[in-house]
């Protein structure tokens, strides 16, 4: 993972106000759900999300995780805000684990995590080894992973697909394809940590690239 770590003063987070999810909207568009969790591989997320604006018949909504955040708090050009990404055309919200509980639920309301579950395809990339260790124990104590045990399993919707972002040794225990979600996996280089391995995330071009094959859209390599 290629990153750049400036120093760790503290960034105040201002909210990033997050849409009403009636999911799926009737709107004509490919509706992507782009998840974020708590590797430096985060800050390639500004770069999945521009280069999904040539395409005006997709919808992007995010899921960041707590650690997730701590990447994107406007700490450089390479680091912008949530607030940045979310103004992006292309992007309708941005949600996080407080989200599920804004507001007290009431019967008949319409619960986050399984409306978000109905979108056409999930993306994790990063997938850090915390979530990625209790994706295969079926954990579900946040909003990114409440979704991931909604999602359906059986096929008849896109899978997820996983794009680790690891330390080598994080990746050396395995990662298996467990059927109903497709694992990107990770390549080999020079790590922000500065150990040398294959736990990094795979090229954030690639990643789009894969993405646009699964939704059939015109891809090309962005360069």
């Amino acid at each position: 993972m290629a990153a750049l770590l400036q120093d760790l003063q503290p960034v105040n987070l201002q909210p990033v106000q997050s849409e009403p999810c009636d999911l799926p909207p009737q709107d004509g568009k490919i509706h992507l759900l782009l998840c974020a969790t708590g590797s430096v591989a985060t800050i390639k997320i500004p770069n999945i999300v521009e280069a999904f604006s040539k395409h005006n018949n997709v919808s992007i909504r995010l899921i960041f995780t707590e650690c997730a955040k701590n990447f994107l708090q406007g700490q450089s050009s390479e680091q912008p805000s949530l607030q940045t990404i979310g103004d992006s055309p292309n992007v309708d919200g941005i949600y996080f684990d407080e989200d599920e509980w804004r507001d007290p639920w009431v019967q008949g309301n319409k619960i986050l995590h399984i409306e978000l579950r109905r979108w056409d395809i999930m993306v994790v990339a990063p997938l850090s080894a915390n979530t990625l260790a209790k994706i295969t124990q079926g954990w579900s104590d946040n909003l990114l992973l409440s979704v991931v045990r909604a999602w359906d399993t059986t096929g008849q919707l896109d899978p997820i697909c996983d794009t680790p972002g690891l330390n080598r040794y994080h990746d050396d225990w395995g990662v298996q394809n467990g059927g109903w979600f497709e694992v990107l996996q990770p390549m080999e280089k020079e790590l922000a940590c500065g150990d040398v391995g294959g736990g990094a995330m795979k090229d954030w071009r690639e990643i789009v690239a894969v993405i646009e094959n699964r939704l059939g859209l015109t891809s090309g390599m962005i360069v």
